[in-house]
């Protein structure tokens, strides 16, 4: 794994757009794109505020958008009649600088995957529904850095993207009732692993070793929004032998 801080400027995207989410929420908008450059800035955004007092209670990224939970009584302190348009006011004064210092942390990480059939109940599927091999459905599968653009669904499940196009598969018909923690999939474009064991409608085509979430831990979550991700592939034996420690001291 390799950890990097980038310190460059960066142009702000042509148009955004603001709207409130409930009465303590707002979200600022830049599209419907899943593009990492716009990505990164809506990182930096995020960066940018929370480096301001503990108005916000959360700060939450996700592909071209950012939601911020802001705390209505701290902000009614200052003296102000709308809580929602005192916060809009403080991230438009933010975006509307020409230019922004972009601060990301961003960490390049190699996961262990196993694409034996046994763990990976849809990946002959997938390979003969796009006519090519396994062998190349994991060359294909492997190749791609991905991008982490945002955490949801489970705690610590992370959407990266994008896969080759030519292992593009949209979800199942029909979900899952148990998919196995670990579990290695791709839905549409994107590719993700299941933290914890769940319902889930992806495609199946591997499973990590790599533990992703553990509430013992003071950071319970692995993946982070940025980081960059690579996938190995390995044998069964180096699955069924892995030590989640070799991951950790990396980390660490």
């Amino acid at each position: 794994m390799e950890i990097a801080i980038f310190w460059n400027r960066m142009r702000i995207p042509d148009n955004h757009h603001i709207y409130p989410v409930g009465d303590h929420a707002l979200t600022v908008t830049f599209g419907n794109d899943m593009d990492p450059q716009l990505n990164q800035y809506v990182l930096a955004l995020a960066n940018e505020l929370a480096k301001e007092p503990k108005w916000y209670l959360d700060v939450i990224p996700s592909y071209s958008t950012l939601s911020i939970v802001y705390d209505p009584v701290v902000i009614r302190k200052l003296k102000t009649t709308s809580a929602f348009e005192w916060v809009r006011a403080k991230v438009t004064e933010t975006i509307k600088s020409s230019l922004i210092k972009l601060e990301v942390k961003s960490r390049t990480i190699t996961i262990p995957v196993c694409y034996d059939p046994s763990v990976a109940p849809d990946i002959k599927r997938l390979a003969a529904e796009k006519k090519i091999s396994v062998e190349k459905v994991i060359e294909l599968h492997t190749r791609q850095t991905y991008c982490v653009y945002l955490l949801g669904f489970l705690p610590g499940f992370a959407y990266m993207g994008k896969v080759d196009d030519r292992i593009v598969m949209p979800r199942l018909d029909k979900p899952r009732a148990r998919v196995p923690v670990g579990s290695v999939g791709i839905a549409g474009n994107q590719t993700g692993i299941y933290p914890l064991e769940s319902p889930g409608g992806w495609n199946l085509i591997g499973k990590t070793p790599v533990k992703l979430f553990d509430a013992s831990l003071p950071d319970p979550v692995f993946f982070r929004p940025g980081d960059k991700v690579k996938f190995k592939s390995i044998s069964m034996e180096e699955f069924e032998t892995f030590d989640q420690n070799t991951m950790q001291m990396v980390l660490s």
